[in-house]
């Protein structure tokens, strides 16, 4: 089947793939913990600014691992990066809920329509690379830790929806959204795994409220947009990329039949 990617698609395939298997070969080097997860954003960092300074010269960068240069802000074209989302979860060894997200922002004549048009959500551990318009599948070249079924959650037992949100930070609304759409509240790890839980249909929702940013939601945002899901900030507005201040610090990605119970529930809450 020929794809229908842009060339600027396909690199943000091609890059979340490329870090993903250099973080699973970093992986049975030796090193774990804090440490694993320090190398891994360094190399996987290094990795994705030499391949856009060398194929997007002209481009703008925008990484979670490196000093931010505000004259981003007057460019057009903007790569959003993080090399790992989900330090902890990588360096813990046997998880695969982290990811590396790679998106391009494009400005536009109309303000209002600047956005996302590239975005990939690498799930290296799985060996699974999630792209706004097809699902590609590469084999991680070692140390590949998948789990049983390749999948970031168990399979379903029932039909009620599952709520994706993290363990460490859990909204303090999640009991309300979760009681809005009768479903249950499942801890996963990094933002890109759970919002891929909700693209790849394991979930039917991801909620967070505090300590994000604009590395941490733009590629799943993309791809989710680009699928036709939900993702926006918990009070109904618009995600916005390549501001000044990195800080973006709430999201709602969901089934777009839920939204309108979730954000009720989170505004009423």
């Amino acid at each position: 089947m020929t794809s229908s990617r842009t060339p600027d698609q396909q690199l943000a395939v091609d890059l979340a793939a490329e870090a993903g298997r250099l973080l699973v070969e970093l992986r049975t080097s030796g090193p774990t913990g804090r440490e694993l997860g320090d190398i891994g954003d360094r190399r996987a960092n290094t990795l994705l600014l030499e391949r856009l300074a060398a194929e997007r010269p002209h481009d703008a960068v925008l990484s979670e691992e490196s000093k931010d240069d505000l004259a981003r802000v007057d460019a057009d074209r903007v790569w959003i990066i993080d090399p790992v989302d989900g330090t902890r979860e990588y360096g813990l060894g046997d998880r695969p809920d982290w990811a590396v997200h790679v998106a391009l922002w494009e400005r536009s004549g109309d303000p209002a329509r600047s956005r996302l048009t590239a975005a990939a959500v690498s799930l290296p551990a799985l060996g699974v690379v999630l792209g706004v318009d097809d699902d590609e599948v590469y084999a991680a070249s070692v140390g590949h830790h998948g789990v049983d079924g390749g999948g970031l959650l168990p399979p379903r037992t029932d039909s009620r929806p599952r709520i994706v949100l993290s363990a460490s930070r859990p909204p303090a609304f999640a009991d309300a959204v979760a009681r809005a759409v009768g479903g249950d509240l499942v801890p996963l790890g990094s933002a890109g795994a759970k919002t891929a839980a909700v693209v790849r249909g394991e979930a039917d929702a991801y909620i967070h409220a505090g300590g994000q940013y604009q590395w941490d939601s733009a590629a799943p945002a993309g791809v989710a947009l680009a699928r036709g899901f939900v993702a926006l900030r918990v009070n109904g507005d618009p995600l916005e990329y390549n501001v000044a201040d990195t800080y973006l610090p709430d999201l709602v990605v969901c089934r777009a039949e839920l939204a309108d119970d979730i954000l009720g529930a989170i505004a009423s809450a």
